[in-house]
């Protein structure tokens, strides 16, 4: 849903009335866009609880830097990129998806990367299932499709963001294509209520 510019204007005004120390302000932030950053790192990290950690540690990081918030861009983009930083900064933390990012950038084959996951063919997939479908890709290749896919970032953004090579980071949307549509094409195929005459 696009954010109205009256949103846009409250958000700036509460930000600023944040960084001034009103605590009532940073609440009503805090209640604003909670579950919008909650479904992120539930998204990247696939455990409610960590997700919920890690959402209170994106707000403490707010409320830390809410003063360097400039009003130049909106809000919900600053929260979205500090989000996604957080998120990042804890996973090499924990070195979960670091060792699934393998270097190899020569298997790009002949889906490229601006080619729809399913080229050429329509399927009819309910949401559902494509959020399942996402949620047992391997860390790597989660990570950087969520980037790419859903969250719009460029593969140079994702390079610098997850600190490997622009080569990796398309093989890895590549690896996380081709997995999503052979388990999509297999949950419509066999899909008991699709009729084989």
């Amino acid at each position: 849903m696009a954010t109205t510019p009256s949103a846009l204007n409250m958000d700036t005004q509460l930000a600023r009335a944040s960084a001034a120390g009103d605590h009532h302000a940073f609440e009503t932030l805090y209640h604003r866009h909670h579950q919008r950053v909650y479904s992120l790192c539930l998204r990247m990290l696939q455990n409610p609880e960590e997700a919920e950690d890690l959402t209170q540690d994106v707000f403490l990081h707010v409320y830390r830097r809410i003063g360097t918030f400039r009003g130049t861009s909106a809000f919900t983009t600053w929260l979205h990129r500090l989000t996604i930083n957080t998120i990042l900064m804890y996973m090499r933390r924990r070195q979960r998806w670091r060792a699934e990012l393998s270097l190899d950038a020569g298997d790009l084959g002949a889906l490229g990367e601006k080619n729809a996951p399913w080229p050429g063919r329509e399927l009819r997939i309910e949401p559902i299932d494509l959020e399942r479908a996402i949620n047992r890709l391997p860390v790597g290749y989660r990570v950087v499709f969520v980037l790419h896919d859903i969250e719009g970032y460029e593969h140079a953004e994702i390079s610098r963001l997850l600190g490997v090579k622009i080569g990796t980071s398309k093989s890895q949307l590549h690896k996380a294509r081709l997995q999503l549509r052979r388990m999509l094409t297999y949950k419509v195929g066999d899909d008991p209520g699709r009729s084989t005459s």
